[in-house]
């Protein structure tokens, strides 16, 4: 008797190593690779609460205020793919009922545009391609892919500097789970403004070289741990002007305790975490395991019949009826 192999067995065997050799693969290469910052990003966010503004027309600062800080963040295909990087263009807006519905970003009482132009791997901003200002830090806009419970330097425009962010455990945002963290900012001299003297207790003179300084009361981030992405923000920032060599504010330009992601807001970005979190999970954990599994399975019964075969009897030797007698081997 003798043993043959089926096509069959042979499949299972070829099949099971196939996707043995695959799971490694998808977890090690191919999820590294899908974790990457987008080059053609195009999202709105939108912070509502209530506060005290500078009312320009009155020229005075008027309290518990309706205040909608809109962020719109698109990507600049042309330079990234130049680039190699990520480049991204912001737009951030401050208005009032007064300068809403606005035609014209441009028309707010505050309106920066600048751009971030980031690794789109580790999130660390590369400084190329028309960046403005020079940013720092591990984070803007978002946290790196597969963040970590620690403290983060998070870049703050309004400051020109980064900001401690640290973690504070877990939260929760329409249902969905993310890392927190918070921190402040005490107040800082950031810049000089040419204003009426009057503005900083100062009426004697018509203009005066007024310092610009700022505080916040608190940013609360919370942040979809796999990919980054910011699911709820909040921070309360506070704007002043002082008279030249002043150590208390004249004027509030601005002042909220609290403005936050709109519902809307929230669930897009939960939506949007979601769907990239989920297939993250798939690449780097689902499907490799899944792979490990089956081809282990198929490898161990394709082997198995392989190794048992089927056994087919022995072809007999046809006899000589010519009655020649048949040669021998002598030495």
């Amino acid at each position: 008797m003798r043993r043959t192999t089926s096509p069959f067995s042979l499949v299972l065997l070829g099949l099971g190593t196939f996707l043995l050799v695959l799971a490694p693969l998808l977890a090690w290469y191919v999820e590294p690779r899908a974790a990457v910052n987008p080059i053609d990003i195009d999202t709105t966010a939108v912070y509502t609460g209530r506060g005290s503004v500078f009312d320009t027309d009155r020229i005075e600062t008027v309290p518990d205020r309706k205040i909608t800080v809109t962020q719109r963040v698109r990507g600049n295909v042309e330079d990234s793919e130049r680039s190699g990087n990520a480049v991204w263009d912001v737009t951030t807006t401050v208005d009032t009922d007064k300068s809403l519905p606005a035609a014209d970003p441009h028309d707010a009482p505050d309106f920066v545009p600048h751009r971030w132009v980031m690794d789109r791997k580790t999130t660390r901003p590369v400084h190329c391609c028309g960046e403005k200002p020079y940013i720092e830090g591990e984070a803007y806009l978002k946290f790196p892919f597969d963040v970590q419970k620690r403290s983060y330097q998070w870049w703050d425009n309004t400051l020109g500097d980064t900001v401690v962010l640290r973690y504070r455990g877990t939260a929760k945002v329409q249902g969905y789970t993310g890392y927190k963290f918070t921190g402040s900012v005490p107040p800082t001299k950031t810049g000089t403004r040419m204003v009426p003297g009057s503005l900083v207790d100062q009426p004697d003179r018509p203009q005066v070289l007024a310092e610009e300084w700022y505080s916040n009361h608190g940013f609360e981030l919370v942040v979809d741990q796999a990919t980054g992405r910011v699911i709820y923000a909040q921070t309360g920032p506070k704007r002043t002007l002082r008279a030249p060599g002043g150590k208390k504010d004249a004027a509030v330009l601005l002042d909220t305790r609290k403005v936050s992601f709109t519902t809307g807001t929230q669930k897009e970005a939960v939506r949007q975490a979601k769907r990239d979190s989920g297939q993250l999970r798939m690449v780097g954990t689902t499907l490799p395991i899944g792979a490990a599994v089956g081809g282990f399975v198929l490898a161990v019964v394709g082997g198995a019949l392989v190794a048992r075969g089927r056994k087919e009897p022995e072809s007999p030797v046809p006899a000589d009826t010519s009655g020649t007698p048949q040669p021998t081997l002598t030495m």
